[in-house]
């Protein structure tokens, strides 16, 4: 979690021959990594699938499981890193202790745990998850009183954590994570949404509501790219996705100073020429390829693609095929 630098690693159980399978994950993963025992729950082959993110003050780990405990023991402690974590439950049934509180409140909900102490975290299907380890100083910086949140669940309909569950969503699979100036932006998007989630008040809440919007607004940009080829795709559609009004969502785009309706046009056009430049669409028809880019008025279509490159479809799809032949 060293400031500015950003890596992403795969590890699997898959990499590991059958026999030894749990004996190098637990030597691997439990003891090297997340410092943990791991005992498996049942006698079934055990399988283990995670990616983490290392970002400045941020280690995400996210993946999929067999029913197991995991265990923070006092000897694993030893070597503690000054870290807060926290996990959340994406799908399957698990339950987490620590101080002899249950801290998990079902699918979408999040334990808050302390790096320092010992704690009991099991998976008792099979199932997947997403766990921060955040830099305990950042987030003391933002949220000062984290501690009260110790102990307790955040529970699934939290507006922060659900904000961070779909920023997440948007911004894990992105190959810009490796540049480290966007490494350091996301780090702080999520810091101060897990800030709101714990709790965090006053001035410091206002300037964690500032990031906020931020993450807000990628992960609304990140389900409109999901839909370009969506015809009903609106502001509308979106906001009901988010459980946030049309209104907003407008205003959020507007503040970046474009709008809504720029922005889906705009990535439509975009997706538009490079499907005509790709050979692989070559077999299909300029209306068939407006299409499946969203547009369902072919003559607005050729208007507005023609007002923003200064070319006509067919332009440029036959000066891909002379770049081709020359």
């Amino acid at each position: 979690m060293q400031d500015g630098q950003s890596r992403r690693i795969h590890i699997s159980t898959d990499m590991f021959p059958d026999e030894k399978r749990l004996a190098m994950w637990r030597e691997m993963y439990g003891r090297g990594i997340a410092r943990v025992d791991i005992e498996p729950l049942t006698g079934d082959p055990f399988h283990a699938d995670v990616t983490f993110n290392l970002l400045p003050n941020v280690a995400i780990a996210s993946g999929s499981r067999s029913p197991a405990h995991y265990r923070v023991t006092q000897e694993m402690l030893k070597d503690a890193r000054d870290i807060v974590a926290v996990s959340i439950l994406r799908s399957g049934e698990a339950s987490a202790t620590q101080f002899g509180q249950e801290l998990i409140g079902g699918v979408g909900s999040a334990s808050v745990l302390s790096g320092a102490d010992p704690s009991v975290s099991t998976l008792t299907t099979d199932g997947s998850f997403i766990t921060l380890a955040l830099s305990r100083p950042a987030i003391a910086e933002l949220a000062p009183d984290f501690e009260a949140a110790f102990g307790r669940p955040i529970p699934a309909d939290d507006p922060a954590l659900r904000l961070l569950i779909k920023y997440l969503d948007a911004v894990l699979g992105a190959d810009e994570l490796a540049h480290p100036e966007v490494a350091r932006s996301v780090s702080a998007h999520i810091l101060d949404l897990v800030s709101l989630a714990l709790g965090a008040r006053g001035d410091r809440a206002e300037a964690a509501l500032g990031g906020a919007k931020a993450a807000r607004l990628k992960a609304l940009k990140a389900d409109v790219m999901s839909m370009l080829g969506n015809c009903e795709l609106s502001s509308e559609l979106i906001a009901g996705r988010h459980n946030i009004s049309s209104r907003y969502v407008r205003k959020l785009f507007e503040q970046e100073g474009t709008s809504f309706t720029s922005f889906v046009l705009g990535e439509r056009l975009a997706r538009m020429r490079r499907m005509l430049r790709e050979p692989r669409y070559a077999h299909l028809t300029i209306a068939q390829l407006a299409r499946a880019c969203g547009f369902n008025d072919i003559s607005y279509f050729n208007r507005a693609f023609r007002r923003h490159f200064g070319a006509t479809p067919t332009d440029l799809r036959g000066e891909k095929s002379l770049s081709r032949d020359s």
